[in-house]
């Protein structure tokens, strides 16, 4: 069984981590270890395979992560992702969501560690790619290290080697997703805690890392990292991942490199019938903290859910940093788009921006 370098990995994100978000991040780090959003056993079973499981092959390394609660299910989900070329199928049991707890499933099958075992076990009997866990470290009144520990050691007895664990745990009810990601206190030192404990296993940090710095001082209690919303807000953060995580001898790849080769990609979604908003939603923090980025994001939200919009959009949203740029070097600052004053207009997608 091949087994992937967790050292930088992009989080799953509902409404984010789609194939197109996942080809951009690609753009800017070839080792970084990318996860689809959650998808649900009964939907990928029931619905469209390719919707779900459709991904380009430049995206390797790259894990499928299910939602699920029934282990049959859950086996043939994870058949179905090995088949479609997946190299790693990842369980879905941090997620605090109604929808998702409806389900029975995401953070709140941690309450019951047996019946995720059981899912594991026949998921990885299944299949010859890594199955892995990203939960949480704990949830309600369960959320002592010595709750987690019993979690992971009855995963562990049927053989789970790598664990993703975000760093804070989640209240069924009373907090939204959004709160659960933002609320509940970051306790890194559990994780490094379960390392410790667990040196055998294999352990990955999630929750609240922005920075690069950050990502390198926790690697030096645990065996990866993982970072979800910064990515997405801010993708060319992943710029310098290859040469500080793993080592890479090859330049850092510019925004305006990456921009041009998304471009080529875009074109190629556009002539098989994609809308250009589907695939430009994921750009929007691409120049965050540059000039002219307002006017960028501003120009695409605009007029790429135009139909029948295509690259020119993306170009003239490109003049917009430009100008910004040629301000700012003569000291005349931020130019002004002639909509400055019209309403952004978020179509399809919820992102962070």
């Amino acid at each position: 069984m091949k087994k992937l370098d967790h050292r930088f990995c992009a989080a799953p994100m509902m409404d984010c981590s789609d194939r197109h978000d996942r080809y951009l991040l690609r753009l800017f780090s070839r080792h970084t270890v990318l996860y689809t959003e959650m998808v649900p056993a009964p939907a990928l079973l029931n619905g469209d395979h390719s919707r779900f499981l459709e991904h380009d092959p430049t995206e390797h390394p790259v894990a499928l992560q299910l939602g699920g609660s029934e282990p049959l299910e859950m086996a043939r989900c994870a058949a179905l992702g090995e088949e479609a070329g997946f190299d790693e199928i990842n369980i879905n049991v941090g997620c605090p969501s109604n929808r998702v707890q409806a389900g029975r499933f995401g953070v709140c099958l941690m309450l019951e560690p047996g019946r995720v075992a059981e899912i594991f076990h026949m998921m990885q009997d299944r299949v010859s790619v890594p199955v892995t866990v990203k939960c949480r470290i704990g949830v309600d009144q369960q959320d002592t290290f010595r709750d987690l520990r019993q979690f992971v050691e009855r995963l562990a007895a049927v053989g789970c080697r790598t664990f993703i664990v975000h760093a804070r745990k989640a209240w069924l009810r009373g907090l939204s997703p959004r709160q659960n990601r933002e609320v509940p206190p970051l306790r890194y030192e559990l994780v490094y805690r379960l390392k410790e404990e667990f040196p055998e296993l294999e352990i990955i940090v999630n929750g609240g890392i922005r920075f690069l710095v950050e990502a390198s001082r926790h690697l030096q209690f645990t065996d990866g990292v993982m970072v979800g919303r910064e990515a997405y807000r801010n993708p060319s953060m992943l710029s310098g991942i290859d040469q500080l995580v793993f080592g890479s001898g090859s330049p850092e790849p510019a925004r305006w490199q990456v921009l041009e080769l998304y471009k080529q990609y875009i074109e190629r979604e556009l002539n098989r019938g994609v809308p250009l908003q589907q695939m430009t939603r994921h750009l929007l923090g691409l120049f965050q903290g540059e000039p002219g980025a307002r006017a960028w994001r501003r120009h695409l939200s605009c007029f790429a859910p135009v139909p029948g919009a295509g690259l020119e959009v993306i170009d003239e949203a490109q003049s917009h940093i430009q100008r910004a740029l040629e301000g700012a070097a003569t000291g005349i600052g931020e130019s002004r788009p002639a909509n400055q004053d019209q309403a952004v207009i978020m179509v399809g997608g919820s992102s962070p921006q």
